[in-house]
């Protein structure tokens, strides 16, 4: 059968900022759904980031900084659950999906980085990670002149998929996990690659994208640009490569 009628784990993090390298974990959610599309275990995470929650990303996630400091947990504890989570998931050999997914395990990898705690990579034994889904990659390599935004609310709506609370980590994770199932169900190009294939064509659609990106910025006048060719970790010299 192929990837998107096996088990799959949705991913999601809501964060204080937009820098993954400089953002901290506020909420994070993994959904577990079995191959008929049904959610079967789910795990949702509140953290205290000890820093304080912009205005900004407040408004967008709903949390508050009084909140966090409240009602959540140590985000070290967070971030080492979140990464035992995800390992489990790759040793048991079920894709990860995460729409961005270059933000949230790079985030997630600064965090662990951040906190002294054992990377992604070295809880599978020194293997990379994988297999990564992200339907923003693999939409954008599919179906590449669609005009419109490809927000995760975009392109739900482009699949027909419903997205039920917008910037939830629950929601925007199960909400991945039913946008990919739906890029495949339309493109048998992507559903007839198994789900290391997949990893490794998201690789180069990725550096691609980043490739063109950067040219399109450089000749609107933005000379210096750089556009991160890496997926689905962004490798700066402030992370060790393989995280």
């Amino acid at each position: 059968m192929a990837w998107h009628g096996e088990p799959l784990a949705g991913f999601d993090l809501e964060t204080t900022g937009t820098d993954p390298l400089e953002a901290r974990i506020v909420t994070a959610s993994i959904v577990e759904v079995d191959g008929a599309g049904h959610v079967v275990r789910r795990r949702d995470w509140l953290a205290d980031p000890g820093v304080h929650i912009p205005e900004q990303a407040a408004a967008i996630h709903g949390i508050s900084t009084e909140r966090a400091t409240a009602e959540g947990r140590p985000v070290r504890e967070v971030a080492d659950e979140i990464a035992d989570t995800l390992a489990a998931h790759w040793q048991d050999g079920v894709p990860v999906v995460a729409y961005n997914a270059s933000f949230d395990l790079t985030l997630l990898s600064a965090e662990l980085r951040r906190h002294g705690l054992p990377s992604l990579s070295e809880r599978l034994g020194g293997v990379p990670v994988g297999p990564v889904v992200d339907p923003y990659t693999i939409d954008r390599a599919v179906d590449r002149y669609r005009r419109g935004k490809r927000t995760l609310a975009a392109v739900c709506g482009e699949y027909g998929v419903v997205l039920e609370a917008a910037h939830e980590a629950a929601a925007d994770a199960l909400a991945a996990v039913r946008v990919a199932v739906a890029i495949a169900e339309r493109h048998g190009r992507v559903a007839a690659l198994d789900p290391a294939e997949l990893h490794e064509r998201q690789i180069g659609w990725y550096r691609a994208w980043a490739e063109n990106f950067q040219d399109f910025l450089r000749g609107k006048g933005d000379t210096d640009a750089v556009v991160d060719p890496t997926w689905p970790l962004r490798t700066p010299l402030a992370l060790a490569v393989g995280q």
